[in-house]
């Protein structure tokens, strides 16, 4: 089967196109061919030797975490799926699963029946995206009706379907972004954008229960906090967070955790039920072919996409 493989650490150069061999699916496996394939910022700093290379190890690997495709084989002891089926996953998380790839194996619970509404390129845009949202607003901790959510990067990829699954469940949701993207996050449902490029966010926005923090560096995690109520939390999810912000939220009775997303395929059965009942959009910013999948991690590097970027496999 053709994937994309990377030989070495480096830039966007290092994926190249090669004949690799088609994986077969073991027991409780299924075999999907991938009709689309979803890039996610972890891909870029796992291709530069950061990320999951710690879990990958040193190249030969195939990157991706994000399908959408059709089930063509199962293996053993699979009941919940069959060929034929269309489905969408994040197999293997944070193990290689190997997206960029036409064929990939994993368990069948790692996958779903994709939103049928929407095509394979926009539900290859949600699975890692969609379930990291989806998880730290229901798993790390439980928004309430009522409750303040300050989500930082509210345009991007995550922060796109976490203004939504937050509208949903009930809170008021507070987006910071770039001015041109404001209009669009009040239609999916935030109720105020601030633009951290005209005004500094903790003197616009106070009172927060939580903060959703997809930035990630220990500045914004930081100034997070002064947003934060007596009691409030902040979930940092692209990198961890620092023993600084953790100290700093311990001292003001606030509290800051990690996030690490997880596989589940019930999680994005619901999430398809949502996006089918037309509750959650979907935001491709750009498709590309597999060939041109350095082309891809280019404009994902930008840092400047609404929603996210696609591979057609």
């Amino acid at each position: 089967m053709r994937a994309i493989t990377q030989q070495r650490f480096g830039g966007a150069e290092v994926l190249q196109v090669a004949e690799v061999p088609r994986p077969e699916p073991l027991p409780t496996e299924v075999l999907v061919r991938v009709v689309a394939a979803g890039l996610n910022p972890v891909d870029v700093k796992t291709r530069e030797g950061g990320g999951m290379a710690g879990v990958l190890g040193e190249p030969p690997f195939i990157l991706g975490w994000d399908v959408s495709g059709v089930v063509e084989a199962v293996g053993f002891g699979v009941h919940t799926l069959k060929p034929g089926d269309e489905v969408y996953g994040m197999p293997w998380f944070p193990r290689q699963a190997g997206g960029y790839a036409e064929y990939v194996t994993a368990p069948s619970r790692h996958f779903a029946r994709r939103p049928l509404s929407i095509s394979h390129e926009a539900s290859a845009a949600v699975p890692l995206a969609a379930l990291t949202a989806w998880q730290a607003l229901t798993a790390a901790t439980t928004v309430k009706p009522g409750q303040r959510v300050l989500i930082h990067a509210a345009a991007g990829g995550v922060g796109h379907f976490a203004v939504q699954f937050a509208k949903h469940l009930g809170a008021h949701v507070i987006g910071t972004a770039r001015s041109g993207k404001h209009a669009w996050l009040r239609s999916i449902g935030a109720d105020e954008v601030v633009d951290y490029t005209a005004v500094r966010f903790e003197d616009a926005v106070r009172d927060v229960d939580l903060v959703i923090d997809l930035v990630g560096d220990e500045e914004t995690g930081l100034r997070s906090l002064e947003t934060l109520t007596p009691g409030g939390l902040l979930i940092a999810v692209p990198s961890g967070v620092a023993g600084s912000i953790v100290e700093a939220a311990g001292r003001s009775g606030k509290s800051a955790i990690p996030f690490l997303v997880e596989s589940d395929g019930p999680a994005l059965a619901e999430i398809g039920r949502l996006i089918d009942a037309g509750v959650v959009r979907v935001e491709v910013a750009e498709v590309f072919p597999l060939d041109r999948a350095g082309e891809a991690h280019r404009a994902l590097e930008t840092g400047r996409t609404r929603g996210k970027i696609v591979l057609t496999v």
